[in-house]
């Protein structure tokens, strides 16, 4: 899988030497540097990222700060932080942020190997699976498993083959997180797994269990070639 790796620190060395390790552990990915918090705040607004290695204490804007903002909430795509630092003393104010891992520059070259090949793992893990937040429970569900998201004012509801849920989200937010995994848009209120779809019409898709969504105007030519496209495969 290819995947787009942040790396942000104020020293210029250490910048070097964590960018020189990273493409020596994964060496297919896409990895850009930034030396400035600031710099890589406007980056993060635009181009999310799959792995973030962050440094904690910078002096424009720090990394509990860029933490503090990262995307939240089911669907958004949020990467996996790695905070390093030189000061063992902030892993406790950086656990709050829920970082996947905590690396130190003294033991760098022991530590990031492990971590990234424990990022690897989560990443795969979590490409076939999505995970919500439903009455209060943290909810997972094979992609498989699911046939479609229908909006529903400031909440979503999932019609999965095991059963129905509502969480808090936005459907923009779920095609932005799954649209590479073969869910397609057909309408405003729609979001449909191009895999439960059975037949296909003039004004609306025929889904596995039976269920017919409408294509919307907006969305048809777009959403029709795509699941076209998947059915003849």
């Amino acid at each position: 899988m290819c995947m787009r790796i942040y790396i942000c620190d104020d020293e210029p060395q250490m910048l070097h030497d964590i960018a020189k390790k990273v493409t020596e552990c994964l060496p297919g990915s896409d990895a850009r540097v930034f030396s400035s918090g600031r710099e890589l705040s406007r980056c993060l607004g635009t181009e999310p990222c799959d792995i973030l290695l962050l440094d904690i204490d910078m002096p424009d804007i720090t990394g509990l700060e860029i933490a503090e903002n990262l995307a939240p909430g089911p669907g958004a795509r949020r990467p996996l932080l790695l905070f390093v630092t030189s000061h063992d003393e902030l892993v406790y104010d950086s656990l709050q942020y829920h970082p996947f891992a905590f690396l130190r520059k003294s033991r760098l070259d022991k530590e990031i190997s492990t971590a990234l090949t424990d990022c690897i793992q989560e990443l795969e893990y979590r490409e076939k699976h999505f995970y919500f937040r439903a009455e209060g429970k943290r909810v997972c569900l094979f992609q498989s498993d699911i046939l479609y998201f229908e909006a529903d004012g400031n909440y979503l509801k999932l019609y999965a083959a095991t059963g129905q849920y509502r969480f808090r989200s936005t459907i923009a937010a779920v095609e932005n997180a799954l649209s590479a995994c073969g869910f397609i848009r057909i309408h405003k209120g729609f979001l449909v797994n191009q895999a439960a779809v059975r037949l296909l019409g003039a004004e609306g898709a025929e889904l596995s269990d039976g269920t017919v969504l409408p294509i919307g105007q907006n969305y048809a030519k777009t959403a029709k070639e795509q699941l076209l496209r998947y059915m003849r495969t």
